[in-house]
């Protein structure tokens, strides 16, 4: 019992640059606390206490804010950050050195018994606000981003964003760079996407990118060939999006929007 107590504390360490000493996480995380009340009831529950356990289960949730049903299965070195909302169902199992941040639910899809909640292999990340429902089966390793809704098994080591949840992949260095030469030549810009990993709407975006980027490739080819021939050179270069004046092809149109400037 003190060396799992002993493990739980040192993960917190691990994983929180702001705790700062032992005092201060026993007496200050709630995330820690949760555990402790978990462990205890689900030792109870084991013993067929069952009353007792779901009684200390929802004295821990009144306490803490985080609701654990007591005949969850957790690994060892959990850690819940910060804690608030957490939902974690009956029939869940958690592998080692899990973290789940606030808000997060593993929940089930159906009020049929038996196997209800999903199971989280070792190492999973689970970020503030991510809803993982069913009884699915999430790999070592998985990163599950902040507000993702996970209905289907994830396979190890991928990274899951998105409602419901996508697989993202991180991209190559000459993808990226051939990806933002189109995107800054065109006027487009993954706002507030990262870099790094290809959000499902931002990867359906630049697909279309990589065809135009192609397209203009072997355009421009054509144009210096026939310039090369003797034709007349071609001027590639696309007008500034900010700056394109769009003139209706109705003369009606055009004549009121004149009469309008």
């Amino acid at each position: 019992m003190f060396k799992r107590l002993k493990s739980d504390i040192k993960c917190v360490f691990d994983r929180d640059p702001a705790a700062r000493n032992t005092f201060e996480v026993l007496t200050t995380y709630p995330g820690l606390h949760a555990i402790l009340f978990y462990r205890l009831a689900h030792t109870f529950w084991g013993w067929h206490l069952k009353w007792l356990a779901r009684w200390l289960s929802g004295f821990a949730r009144w306490l803490t804010g985080i609701e654990i049903h007591p005949a969850a299965k957790i690994g060892d070195r959990f850690f819940i950050d910060h804690g608030m909302g957490v939902v974690i169902g009956e029939t869940a199992e958690i592998g080692d050195d899990c973290t789940l941040y606030h808000g997060v639910t593993l929940g089930g899809t159906s009020w049929q018994p038996g196997k209800r909640h999903p199971t989280l292999g070792n190492g999973v990340v689970v970020g503030a606000g991510a809803k993982v429902l069913g009884p699915i089966v999430v790999g070592d390793d998985v990163r599950i981003g902040s507000n993702a809704v996970v209905l289907k098994p994830v396979e190890a080591g991928q990274t899951v964003v998105g409602i419901p949840g996508r697989i993202v992949n991180a991209k190559s260095e000459d993808v990226k760079e051939r990806r933002q030469k189109m995107a800054q030549k065109i006027g487009f810009d993954a706002y507030g996407v990262s870099q790094e990993m290809s959000d499902p709407v931002e990867k359906a975006i630049y697909s279309l990118l990589d065809h135009i980027q192609v397209q203009d490739e072997k355009l421009e080819k054509m144009a210096q060939e026939l310039a090369r021939l003797g034709g007349t050179e071609i001027d590639m270069e696309l007008p500034n999006l900010d700056d394109a004046v769009l003139e209706p092809s109705d003369p009606e149109q055009a004549a009121h929007l004149k009469h309008k400037k």
